[in-house]
């Protein structure tokens, strides 16, 4: 393959994850109407694994897995698209799109450290350097948020721990598309049953939790199911971990520093977010310490 042809099978992929990506913050936040979030988590991974479904078809892919292919299926749909979105959904419930999204400039950092405990890989001094900035602006941006926000200090708290406990979440699925399983089993089949398993194990915990299925019938909420179903998860997820098996967890994870910066300028347009030099600060932080890192990940 050509050097042309190998950057264009990186970068196009990394902008489409990015810019779609960008858009899905907002969108999320749209859902949280009088659908429970359980049941929009739901809804979103089953139109998902049907999605996924028809493009292995399409592609010829075969959708039987062994046993172990299975199990490593199961644990990834829990991770991500039970764990990770249950936790982001709830987030958005006391923080902005914008706010969110910002956390998950973080990404980069559990994906490091995980990488490093699963598979060894070196943590350089600047990358640490880089992570402490980030961690700086995060928390810059943070506590603009817990003096700002027009709810109470308490659902602001709650909602960084949401957003922590699902970059946590999303970390760990990350990070396993390094094992060697991942390499080996074709991925559409793969993310077939991973979201198929997700939907299902979100529908019981959604049933359990807050009864039976509920669906709102307005456009604008069926629309985004739509779009947060097939381009934020059909499209995105394939080329996201394929580049986190050509690139690593922690170079790949790049789109999670331009994510923020595109949601928090489209959540300041739809959501009225109000920037202070305080929340300006923690951005530019935040981006700056994540390029500090990547830079040092990357050599």
């Amino acid at each position: 393959m050509s050097g042309e042809s190998a950057k264009g099978g990186v970068i196009i992929p990394f902008l489409l994850v990015t810019l779609i990506w960008s858009s899905t913050w907002i969108v999320i936040r749209d859902q949280l109407a009088a659908v429970p979030p359980s049941w929009s988590v739901c809804y979103r991974f089953l139109l998902g694994a049907i999605g996924m479904a028809l493009f292995a078809f399409a592609r010829r892919v075969p959708l039987r897995l062994p046993p172990a292919g299975i199990a490593f299926a199961a644990v990834l749909g829990i991770a991500q698209f039970v764990l990770n979105f249950n936790f982001v959904y709830r987030a958005e419930h006391y923080l902005t799109s914008g706010v969110v999204a910002t956390v998950y400039a973080l990404l980069l950092i559990p994906n490091s450290i995980l990488g490093w405990i699963a598979f060894r890989q070196p943590v350089s001094r600047s990358f640490i350097l880089g992570s402490l900035v980030a961690i700086t602006g995060i928390a810059l941006l943070l506590l603009r948020e817990y003096r700002a926000a027009p709810v109470s200090a308490e659902a602001v708290l709650l909602g960084i721990a949401l957003s922590a406990a699902g970059l946590l979440s999303a970390s760990t699925a990350n990070v396993m598309q390094g094992m060697q399983i991942a390499r080996r089993l074709p991925m559409a089949a793969v993310l077939t049953w991973a979201m198929l398993i997700g939907s299902m194990a979100d529908a019981l915990y959604a049933w359990a939790t807050v009864g039976p299925p509920v669906m709102e019938w307005r456009t604008g909420y069926l629309l985004g199911i739509a779009w947060l179903g097939i381009a934020g998860s059909v499209v995105t997820f394939p080329l996201y971990f394929q580049l986190i098996q050509r690139m690593g967890p922690g170079r790949a994870a790049y789109s999670s520093v331009l994510v923020p910066v595109i949601a928090m300028l489209i959540s300041t347009v739809a959501e009225g977010y109000r920037w202070s030099t305080l929340s300006a600060a923690g951005a530019l932080l935040a981006v700056a310490g994540m390029v500090i890192a990547l830079r040092a990940k990357s050599a």
